[in-house]
């Protein structure tokens, strides 16, 4: 079905998305949003596109304005146990269950929805198309952040601060100077391998 054609027909409609599929580390963090049409949020984007600073201001006014919202999430053993693309479905199905209201409708980032209570539709960069898909990114961004600050004030030297989980050089480097951590994802290459040299060293 066409966006504008949802649009027309259904009144509740609940953007979902999700953030943190390619870390190596931590949850899998979702979000679903119900907009209310009278209440409009200005600037509503895609979160990767918006500064740490429009993005945490965004997040308290989508929760302020917002009919309803919520945040799901699939842990770390779960992500290894199942896969992440199960992992991110179920932390989607946990965001649209949380929502206090009920959507009439369902739009998800992406090209596979979940299986859900309510018609739902996935949409191919939803998130700069969709108000209210651009709302749940901004919103799992901000709490996926926020946890890898966390963490990052656990452990300092693997620099999750700067770049929140994923396999960037420094990550990579720390991994396999100091070792994968608890939080760490087994089932993802980097983590398996650098698993694996450490035994090596200890054999």
């Amino acid at each position: 079905m066409e966006l504008e054609q949802i649009f027309q027909q259904y009144q509740l409609i609940a953007g979902v998305d999700e953030v943190g599929r390619g870390p190596l580390i931590g949850a899998v963090v979702t979000a679903a949003v119900i907009l209310d049409p009278n209440n409009p949020i200005m600037g509503l984007k895609d979160s990767k596109k918006l500064t740490e600073k429009k993005r945490e201001a965004l997040a308290e006014e989508i929760k302020a304005k917002a009919l309803a919202w919520s945040l799901g999430r699939a842990e770390r053993s779960e992500i290894d146990e199942i896969n992440i693309l199960k992992a991110t479905m179920l932390a989607m199905q946990r965001a649209v269950n949380a929502l206090t209201t009920h959507p009439d409708f369902v739009l998800i980032d992406g090209n596979k929805c979940p299986i859900l209570l309510y018609p739902c539709q996935a949409v191919v960069k939803g998130d700069a198309l969709v108000p209210a898909i651009s709302a749940a990114s901004i919103l799992a961004k901000v709490a996926r952040d926020a946890e890898m600050q966390v963490l990052h004030e656990k452990y300092p030297n693997y620099g999750f601060a700067d770049h929140k989980g994923y396999p960037t050089a420094k990550h990579l480097a720390a991994l396999k100077e100091f070792g994968p951590l608890m939080e760490h994802r087994r089932s993802f290459a980097p983590v398996r391998e650098a698993l694996g040299q450490r035994l090596l060293g200890l054999s």
